[in-house]
């Protein structure tokens, strides 16, 4: 084999010359859209990982909120039963009769010429 056959001589020629330019045209072409390409990857991963960890924040916010709103339910209820539980001894300390039964029972008054025994609530000293 002869080394002088294997070379190959460039024609430079006008169409040669442009059709160089335009293959070198093409090329960074391509590699600019590659590139915005990966930009707008980027970005929409971006975008999506924000939006995932937003959710996931807002689901995390939501079971707190309706955990603690649960427990203000069950609240508000006991409340209401203390709040009844009020008004019914309200209405109570109104009547007379009760009135001097407690004081009689908490405070030892007696009734003209009645005596009062306190007798032990321990049964076991019998």
């Amino acid at each position: 084999m002869n080394p002088d056959r294997n070379r190959v001589t460039k024609l430079d020629s006008n169409y040669v010359r442009k059709y160089d330019a335009f293959l070198e045209r093409q090329k960074k072409r391509k590699k600019r859209v590659y590139r915005r390409l990966t930009l707008f990857v980027i970005i929409v991963l971006s975008v999506f990982g924000y939006l995932v960890t937003y959710h996931i924040k807002q689901r995390a916010l939501y079971e707190e909120k309706k955990d603690h709103y649960e427990q203000l339910k069950v609240d508000m209820s006991n409340l209401k039963e203390e709040e009844q539980d009020l008004r019914e001894e309200i209405s109570l300390l109104k009547d007379t009769d009760y009135v001097l039964q407690i004081a009689r029972k908490d405070y030892f008054l007696s009734k003209e010429g009645e005596i009062i025994f306190k007798l032990p609530d321990d049964r076991s000293s019998y």
